[in-house]
């Protein structure tokens, strides 16, 4: 009994390894060319598989590169204007037509496909371009090489600056190990920064130090962007010709710019309005005897005169106003009949006078 379930085990892990075997040759990416020269102004199909889904791809004309030794140049040894990007399909396949132009540097050549974003993945195919000039490929160095050890990071934060425009700066932190036969002193890195599709921008920065074989060293390197720069950005470490490693970095929008133009787009027309009405109050013309800031009030006669239709001669008098004002003009005591009791006012009444 035991023996039995020790010989299934034994054939679940052969069936096992089996399947898994071609699963794994099938995720490594390929690369195939249509024909392996032409001429500028030509063309070739690109085909390629085990790439990932819907993965975004460059693909490229690259000099001075073999498969073997991939592209020691970076993207500075390609046709960069002429390359082309493809999205793979759901089985990680892809199928693309590029125009052969020539690179920058002799050949040997090879057709370039790397992944623009997410993990990195490349894979490269010899192509000649006829007519392009050929030259031996560069000697590789012997003696000291360096291996990045650990994940690369960014160091530190933006501030106040940073959020009005200030151009974002991190420090790339990573540990590089020795793993040649001869020290390596003063080694001199390329960091680049990429935006999207475009290729890295690279700056030479040297690191102080001597690394022995079989030691390690922990390297920061200063990285800046330029200012207002937002967005998703790539950082890449090369030496010796090769990319080490790649950091992505997201840079948050520097809201304060915007908030700064807003504030300018309601402070400043307020502000011309207020000007512009001061001027017109200073040169108005002013009547004399008016306060500058009493409201203009139009006299009855001038409105008759101004109004068509009306008559333009002089306006007519209010009546006098009766000296008791509560009476009606009707009702005055000298202009009409007495509205009181009627008494006696002859002058024969008698007066009350007081004790003599």
């Amino acid at each position: 009994m035991k023996l039995r379930i020790l010989g299934a085990a034994v054939l679940a892990l052969l069936l096992a390894s089996v399947s898994v075997g071609p699963v794994r040759a099938a995720e490594q990416p390929t690369v195939r060319l249509s024909k392996s020269q032409a001429g500028t102004g030509g063309s070739v199909t690109v085909t390629g598989s085990g790439w990932r889904a819907k993965a975004l791809l460059m693909i490229l004309i690259c000099g001075q590169a073999v498969p073997s030794r991939g592209v020691p140049g970076g993207t500075n040894s390609c046709a960069n204007a002429d390359g082309r990007a493809v999205t793979t399909d759901a089985k990680g396949r892809f199928n693309r037509k590029l125009p052969v132009a020539e690179p920058p540097v002799p050949c040997p050549c090879v057709v370039h496909v790397a992944t623009v974003t997410g993990a990195k993945a490349e894979a490269d195919a010899i192509f000649q371009v006829a007519g392009h000039a050929v030259e031996p490929l560069p000697a590789e160095t012997s003696g000291g090489r360096l291996s990045v050890l650990t994940d690369t990071r960014l160091d530190g934060s933006g501030g106040l600056l940073t959020w009005f425009g200030s151009p974002p700066a991190r420090t790339l932190v990573f540990t590089v190990g020795n793993v040649g036969t001869s020290a390596v002193k003063n080694p001199l890195f390329q960091v680049g920064t990429s935006h999207g599709v475009f290729a890295p921008q690279w700056e030479e920065q040297q690191w102080r130090g001597t690394i022995e074989p079989g030691r390690k060293a922990r390297i920061e390197l200063p990285v800046e962007l330029t200012g207002g720069a937002h967005g998703d950005y790539t950082v890449s470490l090369k030496y010796g010709g090769k990319v080490l490693a790649e950091q992505p970095w997201g840079v948050g929008r520097p809201w304060g710019v915007t908030l700064f133009w807003v504030l300018v787009c309601l402070v400043v027309p307020a502000a011309l309005f207020r000007a512009a009405m001061a001027a017109i109050d200073r040169v108005r013309p002013r009547r004399p005897g008016r306060s500058s800031r009493a409201p203009a009030r139009l006299r009855l006669p001038e409105l008759t005169l101004r109004l068509p239709g009306l008559r333009s001669g002089p306006a007519e008098q209010p009546p006098p106003s009766s000296t008791l004002p509560w009476f009606t003009p009707d009702s005055d005591p000298g202009t009409a009949g007495r509205l009181s009791a009627p008494h006696d006012d002859s002058p024969t009444t008698p007066t009350r006078k007081g004790p003599t």
